[in-house]
């Protein structure tokens, strides 16, 4: 099998500088010993003016085989003559990806201290590809690397020239060309999509596949409009490595959309709960009151003498469900939208009431969508309840059609997360394009927070708290949003309702107006 990178130069940026970009001489003919053979890298032209390398895989088909035997999905064929009379010495696969990967290795991280301005600028390439195998024909070729800034040249080989009216094989000759495109980038396209063009791994697809195929697609597969179709084929269908890829994709995608780092938008949950953040657990879900008279040893609301006889106060975060569930019993919702659902308490609550038809959680977090899942039980459910719930991976300050037309959304102690300059997309996200029949927000009262004890004067409760407001500045808020998207706003406390600074947490029930309904109808 067999390819070649060409790029064309001047006497100023010669062309041969692509031997440095490879870590390849291009006056050497060098040989790599592989798994199934031996890789051949040489130039079959190389002057200033254009430079052409090409890798040569020349297989060995008796190491395939018995590298191949008791690999299961991927292993070389079963019949015995297919173990040896096969495509794979001839036209590009897996095989070729991953000699690409072993022999260019440094060039498909785009390390060049040689040249590393030349490594991070676009060039001028051409490659080709004389045997490629194209499950899906030249369409689906076109489809995969047209999007990535290529010009795409896909012509079917025919069976056989003597026989037309045989029609075309599997086989195309590929020739991509690009001048947008940096090399490390343009490894990293071929790659991947060699392998899935290909449709048929030679070696047994195991977790870390998911990893390197994230590492290659990094910058552009999270985007890319056949990214389903990538990573299915990929990993050999492989549901559980497929389904992992896609959400750490997604994740990586709302992090690109949000210009964040994706370990600023995965951070629902904490790996360990920092012992000296009152409101962690709550924060969690953890069933305990997030002030430090939960065990009766403060002397906060709800405090016994510590003696340990007295009955423990009810956790704020059982108030606040049970005010949340009043709320949506009270507007009669059935199909309901828990918006940063965290590890999914909420959503747990609801599926105990048959009333509630259609639960869905939504949460930027994977991780505490994994978490949510595990404590759902969602992998053991019963099949009538699992097509009540659903757990999606989403971003609340961008709009998605999968929200819209729901009875009811919850917005649980998630406000105060949000950067204030990101609320007015929250809100048009929610109010504005989900637009539900009945909104629920609760958020802390920073008023409150006198009266945790171990909270120092001046702390939120939660270290990712971007703001707290006391009971002014919510119902401000509130007005204003209700007022913007035709709600109204109905107030309630949750919790011990202190007559100085009011309840721990503050709750609105936002209901759309009829008149503005009937607009929007």
């Amino acid at each position: 099998m067999f390819l070649t990178i060409s790029t064309n130069g001047t006497a100023a940026r010669p062309a041969t500088d692509l031997g440095y970009l490879l870590h390849k001489h291009p006056g050497k003919a060098q040989a790599f010993s592989t798994s199934y053979g031996t890789a051949h890298v040489f130039y079959p032209e190389a002057d200033a003016e254009r430079c052409t390398a090409a890798l040569l895989l020349e297989i060995d088909p008796v190491a395939l085989v018995r590298r191949g035997r008791g690999k299961g999905r991927g292993g070389a064929p079963d019949a015995a003559l297919a173990q040896y009379v096969n495509d794979r010495p001839y036209a590009a696969s897996s095989l070729l990806a991953v000699a690409l990967g072993n022999v260019f290795s440094s060039a498909l991280r785009g390390v060049c201290a040689a040249r590393p301005e030349r490594a991070a600028a676009p060039l001028p390439l051409r490659v080709e590809v004389p045997a490629l195998p194209a499950r899906g024909g030249p369409d689906l070729v076109r489809r995969l690397f047209a999007p990535l800034g290529w010009s795409v040249t896909a012509d079917p080989v025919p069976l056989d020239t003597a026989f037309p009216e045989w029609g075309d094989s599997r086989y195309v000759r590929l020739l991509l060309e690009s001048e947008r495109l940096n090399l490390a980038e343009a490894l990293r396209h071929l790659y991947v999509l060699l392998p899935v063009l290909d449709d048929a791994k030679h070696y047994w697809v195991s977790a870390d596949e998911v990893d390197k195929l994230l590492r290659a697609g990094e910058g552009w597969l999270a985007g890319h409009p056949e990214q389903q179709l990538i990573t299915n084929r990929y990993l050999s269908r492989r549901w559980s490595l497929t389904r992992q890829a896609r959400e750490r994709l997604e994740l990586v995608r709302l992090a690109e959309a949000d210009d964040s780092e994706v370990e600023d938008i995965d951070n629902a949950v904490a790996d360990e709960p920092e012992s000296g953040d009152i409101d962690v657990a709550d924060e969690s879900g953890t069933e305990v009151i997030d002030n430090a008279a939960a065990d009766g040893t403060g002397t906060g609301t709800g405090a016994g003498t510590g003696t340990g006889t007295e009955e423990k106060p009810t956790p704020l975060a059982v108030l606040r469900r049970e005010a949340v569930l009043a709320a949506l019993d009270a507007c009669g919702a059935a199909r309901v939208l828990d918006l940063g659902c965290g590890q999914g308490q909420l959503v747990q609550a609801l599926l105990k009431d048959a009333r509630f038809t259609e639960i869905v959680g939504v949460d930027v977090s994977q991780r505490a969508l994994t978490i949510a899942s595990r404590r759902l039980k969602l992998d053991r459910m019963g099949e009538r309840q699992a097509a009540r719930v659903k757990l999606v991976q989403g971003s609340l300050v961008y709009t998605d059609q999968r929200l819209r037309g729901y009875d009811a959304a919850v917005l649980s102690e998630v406000v105060e997360h949000v950067d204030p300059p990101r609320l007015p997309a929250l809100e048009y996200a929610v109010f504005g394009h989900a637009r539900p029949r009945t909104v629920v927000v609760t958020t802390p009262n920073a008023e409150y927070n006198v009266r945790w004890e171990s909270l120092p004067a001046g702390h939120v409760r939660h270290g990712d708290h971007r703001f707290e407001w006391t009971r002014e500045e919510f119902r401000i808020w509130a007005a204003a949003v209700a007022e913007r998207y035709g709600y109204e706003a109905e107030f309630t406390p949750v919790g011990p309702d202190d007559p100085e600074v009011g309840p721990p947490t503050q709750m609105a029930t936002f209901t759309i107006t009829t008149e503005r309904e009937a607009k929007a109808a």
